[in-house]
């Protein structure tokens, strides 16, 4: 069994973790912590993971850690993977982080767009960005450290990528208009903005100018494309708690008909259990995926205007960040990329 930890287990991703690893069949988790909750059994703060045999959650101790794990999952804020992962990796673990610590290659950028110098710049050209189905699956190989993809990159990366990657789309042209449910923002952000009230029978936009992800897409699709490619993002806040929906338009360089279109996407995919490409007139919902490791993209080409529509949906706790890293740490560890995960989604 492959001893694991969790730091950050109390928040939305940390007990997402929890409730997907306590069913992986090589899988036996050995570390919680929680700076916050110390000493206290989990399901005495989240409830909902009464009946699973769990260590008492503790302090962050990188020593103890190294001695009850070989995998650790790092689930909390942001800053904190930067810091304290030098030092694990120093004992030996393995790391997959699911922050955004290590998934801009560029510190400068980093600085930019969350605000801090970057502390542990030497680890991140060796971070593995892990968005499985478009990384090489030998950059795994002997990778210490595997970046997890933030959730609006993971459905807009899935979405545009096989259109920037053969050069079909005008890369100039690009724009992605994504929705969230509202745990996207954490457990920990209690503020007015995600009060029930607030929320409730209400749906805005938020960070127009500038959304934090944006260098992440951006990134993500130059690797693709094998040039500098910019988007326009505008990320939503729905009120549901689980769920992404992204509709991305580019523009065609060529006349391509629907038909071509989908069939470019099934073969890109082909291979991938965890993207489904929908039939031509079908466009996947947020509930469909809802509790599950897949992205399902529906797709079409306005002719009129020669513009693709990519539409993708995603869990974005489970693909957007738990399963995902749980799908790294798969193949960080040479098993089937499945193991452990859903592709069914929860109905009603």
């Amino acid at each position: 069994m492959i001893r694991v930890g969790i730091v950050g287990a109390t928040g939305y991703t940390g007990s997402e973790l929890i409730r997907l690893l306590s069913g992986h069949p090589q899988v036996q988790v050995t570390a919680l912590v929680s700076r916050s909750e110390a000493g206290k059994p989990i399901a005495s703060v989240l409830a909902h993971l009464h009946g699973l045999e769990l260590p008492t959650l503790s302090e962050y101790d990188p020593d103890a850690l190294a001695k009850q794990c070989a995998v650790v999952f790092l689930a909390g804020e942001t800053g904190f993977a930067m810091e304290h992962a030098p030092a694990l990796l120093q004992r030996g673990m393995r790391l997959i982080d699911l922050s955004a610590d290590f998934r801009l290659k560029d510190p400068a950028v980093f600085a930019e767009w969350y605000g801090k110098t970057h502390s542990a710049p030497d680890l991140l050209h060796e971070a593995v960005y892990g968005l499985p189905e478009l990384t090489p699956a030998e950059a795994y190989g002997n990778a210490r450290l595997i970046a997890n993809p933030g959730c609006y990159p993971t459905a807009a990366g899935i979405a545009l990528a096989p259109l920037v990657k053969t050069g079909l789309a005008d890369t100039e042209s690009l724009i992605i208009d994504a929705k969230s449910g509202v745990s996207g923002a954490g457990r920990s952000r209690v503020t007015v903005d995600y009060l029930f009230t607030e929320l409730d029978e209400n749906f805005k936009a938020y960070s127009v100018e500038r959304h934090r992800h944006t260098p992440e897409i951006e990134q993500t699709l130059s690797v693709a494309s094998g040039h500098t490619v910019r988007v326009r993002f505008t990320p939503h806040l729905v009120p549901m708690t689980r769920g992404i929906l992204c509709t991305a338009y580019a523009r065609l360089r060529e006349t391509v008909s629907p038909e071509r279109l989908h069939a470019l996407y099934t073969e890109f995919y082909q291979g991938q259990p965890f993207v489904v490409v929908r039939p031509l007139g079908n466009y996947p919902a947020t509930r469909e995926v809802y509790g599950s490791n897949r992205c399902d993209i529906g797709l079409t080409v306005d002719l009129r205007t020669n513009t693709a529509v990519l539409i993708s949906a995603i869990d974005n706790l489970v693909k957007g960040a738990a399963g995902q890293a749980i799908q790294n740490m798969n193949l960080l560890l040479g098993l089937p990329s499945t193991t452990g995960l859903p592709l069914a989604g929860i109905a009603p």
